[in-house]
This record gives structure tokens, C-alpha cells and sequence, in this order.
């Protein structure tokens, strides 16, 4: 007989054994390229996060997944990890987003609505994360370039040696859209493109991407970083979807891929660094 675990049942967090048995890696010239994938997070490991993050955490969490690249000649390391990327959102009510409801909502309890706010701490509920990944302690740090991603060579047909998709966690806004941080990367003999999204769609409010790509030259063992944030308001992007001859069940399917929404946001920040390790031990 099968037996299913209860997904509340407390547990501790998985061994060093286990981390070590479901991460795999790749290594390419002087690149070690780690991914890992476990299941969701169970309630020991969200209420111990939870407690360290200082905000709720959102419903599907993947508090053990993982994308790194090391430059294993000076352990130089970048990663990717669900606790800092949920770390980088504002814990604050500054750029907190509200459903398209919420106004007249809160205009008729607007005593109900004040005690509220008294006693839930505010914070970015949208989980609109600017994580760009995590520098080892003591690891070269990235500085400004004119340098740009090589998109023409990326966009040749060399063989994938390796390839592999990450999801950090996911959240469906309380039925009001979704919140996704995913990692998608591909290695091949001279380079590697490692794709980390942020894809944050609340129904009848806001749009918006945030994209860091990490380039990786085999060659020169220099690593590219681009981070470029894009947004819309909701209307404006389901009017340009519509206006593209789309019919209406073509455009909600469009509303869940952000490949489809990016050529209808702006583009709010951007900037591009760069690090260089050749030589160092």
C-alpha cells in the first residue's frame, strides 16, 4: 500500500545527504553548474522561514531548490535560493499592491479596514522580488559594463549540454493572478545563459517582469549580469493583446505567459555588470 504524507506533517528539514543526492551538476571548463529540485516546502520548514523572513510566505514554496554557478578554481560562487530571493521583498506598505476591489471595499469598513492594518504587519503581498542572486562571502563582486550579452551567439544552434528549469515558489495572489520566481538555464560548449524571472500578474492592476540573466563565457571566465524590471497596467496589456487579432480565449491563455506580455511592458530599470575571474585562485 501507498502511503501519502500529510502535507502539514512537521519533519526537519532534509540532510546534508539528501540536499547533496537530489542536486545535480555540471562542470564546463572551470564552471560547476548546480541545480536542485525538492518537493514543496512542508510547515516546519515554511514556519522556520517564515520566523527568519518576518513575512508570510506564499502558498507554494520550494525552500530548497537551488541554481548555482561556481568558478571552481576560486570558489567563486553566484546562486539563486528561495529564502533570499523572498528576503529581497519589500516588507513594507510602500509598493504594496491592492486588488482591483479593494477601494470600495475598504470605503464601506473603513473602521474594520484601520484594525486591520493595526494588526497584520504590511508588506509587498505580490511577492514582487528584486533578487539578482546571491554572491558567496568574500566573492568577487560585480561592477558596472558597456559589455552586453552576446544575444546573436546565444541564438545559434550549438548543442545544449546541459539544461534544466527551477521554480522557487509561486503564488496565486489569493485567486486574484499569480506570482512566480522561476530559474531557467542551458550550457553549451563555450557559454551559458541562466534566465531568473519574476512573473507577477495581478488581474485588473499591474503586469510586470523581472528578469536577471547571467552570462557565462567558458572561454574568458567572465560572468554578465543583466537585471531589467518591465510594467504595465493590466488593462493596457489585454487592450494590445486584443488588438493583435487574438480572440478572447487566446488572450487568457496569452495573460499566463510572460513570453507573450513582455513586448507590452516598459521597461522601468535596467542596468548590466560584470565580474572577471580569469586568473584568480
Amino acid at each position: 500500500m501507498n502511503h501519502a504524507t500529510p502535507p502539514n506533517e512537521p519533519f526537519s528539514s532534509p540532510s546534508d545527504l539528501a540536499l547533496a543526492a537530489a542536486t545535480t551538476s555540471h562542470t564546463q571548463n572551470r564552471f560547476r553548474i548546480s541545480t536542485r529540485k525538492l518537493p514543496i516546502s512542508k510547515s516546519a520548514a515554511i514556519d522556520a522561514l517564515e520566523k527568519k523572513l518576518g513575512i508570510p510566505v506564499p502558498e507554494m514554496i520550494f525552500g530548497d531548490n537551488l541554481v548555482s554557478i561556481t568558478h571552481t578554481p576560486s570558489n567563486w560562487t553566484l546562486s539563486f535560493n528561495t529564502q533570499d530571493a523572498l528576503d529581497a521583498v519589500d516588507k513594507t506598505d510602500k509598493h504594496m499592491l491592492r486588488v482591483a476591489y479593494a477601494r470600495d471595499w475598504e470605503s464601506t469598513r473603513e473602521e474594520t479596514t484601520q484594525n486591520i492594518k493595526e494588526v497584520v504587519k504590511p508588506y509587498d503581498w505580490s511577492y514582487s522580488t528584486a533578487y539578482a542572486g546571491s554572491v558567496a562571502d568574500g566573492g568577487a563582486a560585480f561592477a558596472p559594463t558597456e559589455k552586453q550579452i552576446p544575444i546573436e551567439l546565444l541564438k545559434r544552434r550549438d548543442p545544449i549540454l546541459f539544461f534544466d528549469e527551477v521554480v522557487l515558489y509561486e503564488s496565486e495572489l489569493d485567486d486574484n493572478g499569480i506570482s512566480l520566481y522561476s530559474a531557467k538555464l542551458r550550457v553549451h560548449e563555450k557559454r551559458m545563459l541562466l534566465l531568473c524571472r519574476l512573473f507577477m500578474r495581478l488581474d485588473n492592476v499591474l503586469v510586470r517582469l523581472r528578469d536577471t540573466r547571467i552570462y557565462v563565457d567558458f572561454e574568458t571566465d567572465e560572468v554578465l549580469r543583466e537585471y531589467t524590471s518591465k510594467e504595465a497596467s493590466f488593462n493596457h496589456v489585454k487592450n494590445a493583446l486584443r488588438r493583435t487579432g487574438r480572440l478572447p480565449d487566446d488572450v487568457t491563455v496569452a495573460l499566463r505567459d510572460p513570453n507573450a506580455l513582455d513586448p507590452f511592458l516598459n521597461v522601468v530599470e535596467h542596468r548590466i555588470e560584470a565580474v572577471s575571474l580569469a586568473g584568480q585562485q
